[in-house]
């Protein structure tokens, strides 16, 4: 008796920019009947750095969980920007609050249109500069290619990433990431991954341009990464003193197919602190794939 099931699989582009590029994220909707077993096979089928399911929740207005291809994540920004832009294009979102259970714990989600955001936390900065010479090796750097007396730093706002700032966009286009050191780096530290930026952009109302390596979860590179943006956020006012609460953070420009993603970081400052944030964008449906899963 053949016992196989259909499972449909929107496909959205998160983080667009001027509706092109953006970083694709798998959504499953109705996701309750799904084990834990399922999500990892549908992820791994779907091939995409992080696929969204959709449940009920009973404290929030949904419970979403991320699934890369080979494991659970916490919080995925660009899934969670897909999957809520697009649950208020179809209409099952009405106002402009929601809210999101997550193995992590609850996040408010704004929305303005069919733009989506999600909650991060107030930044937490971590030294890492024992691993600064393997970090710089690891990339292809070297000292001289770093914004001056400008720190490599991890910062976490719900996840973790090591920031690295370099002097301009030739550098940043050049790296030579070595993803087996990466990979160990980001083991060490339990990091998501790598987020190297720089403040030299092509546009005076963009704020900076990234790239994000993510190898320990089988992301070489990624075109959106809002985990990621809303700590570079922080650490541009906390760090670069750069003092405004809205940020433009571009990625996925110098990727080996290039998908231009634009994110959105929203911060919440109170008496000169960042209390928490909102990082989001817009998310476009692009396809529907069908996964076969054998029960």
């Amino acid at each position: 008796m053949d016992k196989t099931k259909t499972i449909t699989v929107h496909i959205l582009n998160a983080f667009v920019d001027n509706n092109k590029g953006g970083n694709p994220a798998g959504v499953v909707l109705n996701a309750d009947g799904l084990s834990k077993k399922n999500k990892l096979e549908i992820a791994k089928k779907v091939g995409l750095s992080e696929t969204a399911f959709v449940s009920v929740s009973k404290t929030e207005d949904f419970k979403l969980d991320f699934f890369t291809p080979n494991k659970q994540i916490a919080h995925c920004g660009h899934a969670t920007v897909a999957t809520f832009s697009y649950l208020k294009q179809i209409g099952a979102i009405k106002n402009d609050d929601s809210s999101k259970e997550t193995v992590d714990g609850k996040r408010k989600i704004k929305l303005n249109k069919d733009l989506a955001f999600m909650e991060q936390l107030a930044p937490k900065y971590i030294d890492v500069t024992p691993q600064k010479n393997q970090i710089l090796k690891s990339l292809g750097l070297t000292d001289a290619d770093l914004i001056q007396n400008t720190p490599i730093q991890l910062v976490n706002t719900g996840n973790s990433f090591i920031l690295i700032p370099v002097k301009n966009k030739e550098i940043l286009k050049n790296l030579t990431p070595d993803f087996n050191l990466i990979h160990q780096i980001s083991d060490e530290f339990d990091l998501i991954g790598y987020y190297v930026f720089t403040t030299d952009t092509d546009s005076p109302e963009r704020d900076a341009t990234t790239r994000m390596f993510g190898p320990r979860y089988q992301i070489e590179e990624e075109a959106g990464t809002g985990m990621a943006a809303g700590p570079l956020a922080c650490y541009l006012y906390d760090i670069l003193d750069i003092k405004k609460d809205r940020f433009l953070i571009q990625q996925g420009e110098y990727m080996n197919v290039p998908s231009p993603s634009l994110i959105t970081v929203e911060l919440n400052i109170r008496d000169h602190k960042i209390k928490n944030l909102m990082a989001g964008g817009k998310g476009i449906l692009k396809s529907q794939l069908k996964v076969e899963l054998n029960e």
